[in-house]
């Protein structure tokens, strides 16, 4: 990480999506949303839709998506729609990258995600969290490229990837003997959050080696909040983890998903970030180091430009 003061702006933890964008007009802007039909993904293709961006939602299901772009026209300023993408799978990725065939894109936020779930592996034999958190977007990203490059050429000013990482990073790096949890003993907590340090990790690379190419890339925490991530947790679950109380009302503290899209709108369109890329960003700054005595911000391992190049490594042998 640098060392120069950490990035600031003057959003918070409390800060809301629209608040972040208010006042501003990005027509002209197209950005693509991974699971944008639900949750904090939906409240992001909504703030933007609202300013001027043409929103396009990649999801695998369709009920949702068309649920959600019925939604979005409620008060979207352009048309948005919906594309399907399955990031557990790599033709999906590929058919979605050859419909999009030529268009220019601005914005591409890496935002869909599975957390906690039971053991089970991808089409093509990825550890379930890894495999869709991380190497699906590793490729629709990589495929992508050349429409960031185009958008940037386009509007004149560099694109920009936001890969939505998490808190949850902290429970665990990148197990490069085995990613995949095929000798070692599945852990669904351990697994997600090595698939969040992926994330941070991506974006790092990406920003790294595209920068010069017109394309910066952050990664964010949007905070805790309850959406259909938490669809494989029990009531015990959310209970213990004090995501509820025993009535089964969201516990003091949580995020709203408005609040908690605002980090990713700030990622995908904040002034403050002009000129500077790779950082992880939480509640609309620049995250400072993970220590005992500041128990949030992002660790070392997830921050690390060496172990970003070997998670790249990893990622291209794995999915070329």
């Amino acid at each position: 990480m640098s060392a120069d003061p950490l990035i600031s702006s003057a959003f918070g933890f409390s800060s809301t999506a629209r608040e972040v964008v208010a006042g501003r007009q990005l027509d002209g802007l197209t950005a693509i949303i991974t699971g944008g039909a639900s949750g904090i993904g939906l409240e992001t293709a909504r703030t933007l839709a609202e300013v001027g961006v043409k929103v396009v939602i990649a999801a695998r299901n369709r009920r949702l998506a068309e649920r959600a772009v019925s939604d979005l026209q409620n008060t979207a300023q352009i048309e948005p729609c919906w594309e399907m993408l399955d990031l557990s799978s790599l033709s999906s990725v590929r058919a979605f990258v050859d419909r999009w065939d030529r268009k220019p894109l601005h914005i591409l936020i890496n935002n869909a995600g599975v957390m906690a779930c039971p053991l089970s592996y991808t089409q093509d034999g990825f550890e379930m969290q890894i495999g869709t958190n991380h190497f699906g977007h590793y490729l629709l990203s990589i495929l992508l490229r050349p429409a960031l490059e185009r958008g940037a050429e386009q509007y004149g000013k560099p694109s920009r990837l936001v890969s939505v990482s998490s808190g949850g990073h902290r429970r665990s790096p990148v197990d490069f003997g085995d990613p995949n949890f095929l000798r070692r003993a599945y852990d669904p907590w351990i697994a997600y959050g090595q698939s969040k340090t992926a994330n941070a990790l991506f974006a790092l690379g990406f920003d790294h080696r595209f920068r010069s190419a017109g394309i910066r890339a952050f990664s964010v925490s949007p905070g805790s909040i309850l959406t259909p991530l938490q669809r494989h947790m029990t009531k015990e679950e959310l209970i213990a983890r004090g995501a509820i109380d025993e009535t089964g009302r969201p516990r003091a503290g949580l995020k709203s998903p408005q609040q908690g899209a605002a980090t990713s709108v700030w990622a995908a369109v904040g002034d403050e970030l002009e000129g500077v890329g790779g950082e992880y960003l939480e509640d609309c700054a620049q995250a400072p180091p993970f220590s005992d005595a500041f128990p949030r911000g992002v660790r070392d391992y997830a921050s690390d430009p060496e172990i970003a190049d070997r998670l790249w490594d990893l990622s291209a042998l794995s999915v070329f």
